[in-house]
């Protein structure tokens, strides 16, 4: 069962990875027809390989930028409500918070019974029921 998740996840990756190169190609092609008329065959190729060159420094520049370690800010104080807790968490890692209410989501797709008890415990300040 977990061996076949796997599998799957590995083929929609493929799959999303083929889209993406299938995207790219035909984007070229697209600068490519759109240029070749004024700049002919040699200044077309080359437009289509200076926006590729250039997107390349920018996608660079995005991974060095969101590698840098960000200054860690003072510790929340422990009297801090867990709403604004939550909240400071969301600035400060948005894709992590993104990531765990798109896995919330597929759980309460899947079983809603599970999401409506934590729910109501986290209301009512008691565990959940098992």
């Amino acid at each position: 069962m977990i061996f076949r998740r796997i599998l799957m996840a590995l083929i929609a990756a493929a799959m999303f990875a083929a889209g993406s190169a299938v995207a790219v190609v035909a984007l070229a092609f697209a600068l490519y027809a759109f240029v070749e008329p004024r700049l002919g065959r040699a200044g077309a190729a080359a437009t289509v390989a200076l926006a590729t060159a250039a997107l390349m420094v920018l996608g660079g520049l995005a991974l060095a930028w969101a590698g840098r370690k960000k200054p860690l800010k003072a510790s929340p104080s422990t009297s801090g409500g867990l709403l604004e807790r939550g909240l400071e968490f969301l600035q400060q890692k948005p894709i992590v918070a993104a990531t765990a209410a798109v896995g919330v989501g597929i759980m309460a797709i899947r079983n809603p019974k599970y999401l409506g008890s934590v729910l109501r415990a986290f209301l009512d300040g008691q565990p959940p029921s098992k």
